[in-house]
């Protein structure tokens, strides 16, 4: 399966943005791109303003931002000079690390970045394995970063079914292997939460001591309704997978990682993203 997808580059007048919502946690956001090519069915961005404005389908658009590490530094050290807690999360509407990254490494400039005037606190969320080509620079911000690798299923079939452009699964598990041999902080996100098996709770706290869960209704943006316009129940509709979508699906994940993780290692929705 092959889709094609237009590139732009493009100048952006500033980098970071002040955050609200769910993100009223940190100061601001930092996304590379705007678009993503890993094109998720659930993505709650083909229905915000940065997906709709477009007009044209989700997936099949990257604008490139062109940026250098200089113009990051300077926004970076202008926070500094005004005594600001700069909490950053990259990304809100997009992933650092989707294919293009491979060519463009926007993502590691900004990364080089903030390794020379660090953030109080940095969150890399994505779903590519491709973040380890920066594990020299995420390790330089010590305990000050967090990398949350979505794996919402260990189900191959699913994950081809929900997200088929999106990296396989047993990649994105050896990443976190190679990142905790490294001692960054991570965690998984099982976001959305999509049908897995029972062996994968014992699968993941292999890898890791710390999981969030999200789903269609806290994390969409809008309590379900960007989701509902998706018509992402119908995905469900088929192979016996409608008792996992509702607004009980998180209560059943969390039940199940209980037999791996501890109660206090295992967050709902927006406290697992917040930031430290």
């Amino acid at each position: 399966m092959k889709k094609i997808i237009e590139f732009t580059h493009k100048v952006p007048s500033k980098l970071l943005t002040p955050t609200s919502g769910f993100l009223k946690g940190y100061s601001h956001s930092l996304n590379p791109y705007t678009g993503c090519s890993f094109a998720c069915s659930y993505c709650y961005v083909r229905k915000s303003p940065v997906g709709l404005f477009r007009k044209q389908e989700w997936g099949t658009w990257v604008d490139i931002k062109q940026v250098t590490k200089e113009k990051l530094s300077r926004e970076l050290m202008n926070l500094r000079k005004r005594n600001k807690e700069i909490t950053i999360f990259m990304s809100s509407s997009t992933d650092p690390y989707q294919p293009i990254e491979y060519r463009e490494r926007i993502t590691r400039q900004l990364l080089e970045a903030m390794v020379e005037v660090p953030p109080d606190f940095l969150f890399i969320q994505t779903r590519s394995p491709l973040v380890t080509r920066d594990i020299d620079l995420i390790a330089r911000l010590g305990d000050n970063v967090r990398v949350s690798m979505t794996v919402e299923t260990d189900k191959e079939s699913v994950r081809k079914k929900f997200s088929p452009f999106a990296p396989p699964i047993q990649a994105r598990l050896k990443a976190l292997r190679q990142l905790k041999e490294h001692n960054i902080p991570v965690q998984i996100a099982i976001s959305p939460v999509l049908p897995f098996s029972d062996q994968f709770p014992k699968t993941l706290s292999a890898l890791v001591d710390r999981v969030v869960v999200d789903d269609f209704f806290s994390g969409d943006g809008s309590q379900g309704r960007r989701t509902e316009k998706l018509h992402i129940k119908e995905l469900y509709d088929h192979d016996d997978l409608k008792d996992w979508y509702g607004e009980h699906a998180h209560k059943h994940a969390m039940r199940l990682l209980k037999s791996s993780f501890k109660d206090e290692n295992i967050f709902f929705s927006q406290e697992g993203f917040a930031p430290y």
